[in-house]
């Protein structure tokens, strides 16, 4: 679902037009998608481990057709919201489960396999701001899930034909009734993450929606911390935690590559979701035309996906990881230059820079969590690293939604820029301390 969330980078702004929005209540269309994946991909690593993963990957693939069918039907912005979680659902049986077959079947140059993975998934990303500006352009935004259903049923076939048939599971997974299913996946801890994560979210943008805080707002997010002060204490407590904190311990390589990847994304999604809005909204761009000057976002992470797979199989994660530090600093400083009377064309530098970097890093991290993750727990060490991936997108819309306010301007965005500028700044920093015997273990 990469082409899906591309192209929803671009509808925001119709969107909003649509139902009435602010850009605070636009943003539940990213926000909803991403806590359900950051929700539902460890579980669904757990569930693939246990009862295979051919099952699952395709159960999801059926998944993800039925809410690309029904969203565009949705009779309000709340039913959108729920087909977008269905979605997201479906999404996360799919990616968790990937990346668990590519580590287990295939065993030599993993990076290259990945690079492979990449650049279709970049390849979606290149055409899916592209696709989405055309299809707004010319019919509307329920076009965007429509266009999905042929892509999800060749997927289908495909994976059908080519994905090995699971293993006969163990007996006590045959046997497992619904409230030890319940209690494997850690139903308590999901609602306590859920919880946790959804109160400290409305939270903090009711606060800056309102321009002040209020005794609502604080209540709310109190609400927050002590649901997540329960979840840690009853993830450590928990025989089959949804997020294995002692694992993280355990494996403190792991953790610390869930922690960049984190960062990485916060990064990446802050331009990906907010440069469309800033080009619409401030500069008056046409959904086509944003559509095409967000091509070159994915064209460079294509271009370099297969470099890097080659790099990194013969130098390991470390260099790549560096120069992609780099570049996200010197497009993050570069939106800091942008003004009212910059050519739009000159925001293709930030893209590029932004793009080279995404390729380096969908390969990079990927290699570093094989790496540092044993083989026997890759299912929810996937999974775990796929949440890292949506937290970081869940904070990247938060931020932009903090930092530019209920409307986009220029000097807000501005603001974006050199928050970017910094976090990128501090990854550099973090992989230029890492040493050969550090966290992402190379030899």
């Amino acid at each position: 679902m990469p082409l899906n969330s591309s192209m929803i980078s671009v509808a925001i702004a119709r969107l909003q037009n649509v139902y009435q929005l602010d850009y605070t209540g636009v943003s539940w269309i990213i926000f909803s998608f991403y806590i359900a994946s950051a929700i539902a991909q460890p579980v669904m690593g757990k569930a693939s481990d246990l009862f295979g993963r051919r099952k699952i990957f395709l159960t999801g693939l059926v998944v993800a057709f039925v809410a690309s069918l029904l969203a565009p039907l949705s009779p309000s912005f709340g039913w959108l919201i729920v087909f977008r979680i269905v979605q997201s659902i479906g999404t996360s049986m799919m990616v968790a489960v990937g990346m668990a077959i590519v580590r287990i079947y295939i065993t030599e140059k993993q990076a290259t396999a990945l690079s492979v993975l990449s650049i279709f998934l970049s390849g979606a990303a290149a055409i899916g701001p592209f696709i989405g500006g055309v299809l707004i352009h010319w019919w509307d935004w329920p076009a965007i899930f429509f266009v999905n259903i042929p892509f999800v049923a060749a997927s289908f076939l495909l994976a059908w034909r080519t994905i090995p048939k699971d293993e006969s599971p163990e007996s006590f997974a045959r046997n497992m009734s619904f409230r030890k299913w319940f209690d494997f996946i850690d139903a308590s801890g999901i609602l306590l993450f859920t919880v946790a994560l959804v109160a400290l979210l409305v939270g903090l943008l009711s606060a800056k929606s309102d321009g002040h805080v209020s005794l609502r707002n604080v209540i709310v997010g109190l609400i927050g911390l002590v649901a997540l002060a329960a979840f840690v204490r009853h993830e450590l407590k928990a025989t089959s935690p949804f997020i294995p904190l002692r694992t993280f311990a355990k494996y403190p390589a792991m953790t610390w590559v869930n922690v960049q990847f984190m960062f990485v994304n916060i990064l990446f999604y802050s331009l990906f979701f907010g440069l469309p809005s800033y080009l619409q909204m401030v500069r008056h761009v046409s959904e086509f035309h944003t559509g095409i000057l967000m091509l070159s976002l994915g064209f460079c992470s294509l271009a370099a996906s297969p470099l890097a797979g080659r790099w990194i199989d013969k130098s390991g994660p470390r260099p790549a990881l560096l120069v992609s530090g780099m570049l996200m600093t010197l497009g993050s400083a570069w939106i800091v230059t942008l003004n009212q009377t910059s050519p739009v064309i000159s925001v293709c530098l930030a893209l590029a820079a932004f793009g080279i970097s995404n390729g380096l890093n969908n390969v990079g991290m990927q290699a570093a969590l094989f790496k540092s993750s044993p083989k026997e727990i890759i299912g929810v060490a996937s999974g775990i690293f796929n949440t890292s991936r949506y937290l970081g997108t869940i904070l990247s819309s938060l931020l932009i939604g903090i930092v530019i306010g209920d409307k986009f301007n220029a000097g807000g965005f501005r603001v974006l820029g050199i928050i970017l500028t910094v976090i990128a700044l501090l990854l550099v920093f973090m992989n230029r301390r890492r040493r050969e015997s550090g966290q992402l273990q190379e030899s």
